[in-house]
């Protein structure tokens, strides 16, 4: 995942595609979502849900909350061996809702966003 991210579409459609009930949320889009930013997810804890949550990922045995604002991404071939992600990666899953992922750019003093493909 990118360091930055958009969430544009309906919940009535994000709704849809997940085959789940459509939240009473006040959901607006966010163009550059960042790390700490509150997102959407789907998470299944007894019943298939969309629901807000912090974006962050704070390992179970870390002291600082904080720690979670630096944990945002993680590596597919490592998620179930390495020690912050193992325990999460086996029993606390859900789906980030995105559209798009980019990282900034700065060119002549000026920001821009950047994708790769």
């Amino acid at each position: 995942m990118c360091g930055r991210f958009v969430c544009s579409s309906p919940l009535r459609e994000i709704s849809e595609v997940f085959g789940v009930d459509q939240p009473s949320l006040n959901f607006e889009p966010n163009y550059n979502t960042a790390p700490t930013q509150k997102i959407l997810i789907v998470n299944n804890e007894g019943k298939k849900q969309i629901v807000y949550c912090k974006w962050g990922f704070v390992p179970s045995w870390a002291k600082d909350l904080s720690i979670g604002n630096r944990m945002i991404n993680s590596r597919a071939e490592t998620v179930a061996t390495k020690p912050a992600f193992r325990s999460a990666f086996k029993k606390h899953r859900c789906l980030i809702i995105a559209n798009g992922f980019f990282e900034w750019m700065t060119r002549a003093r000026e920001n821009f966003p950047y994708t790769s493909g």
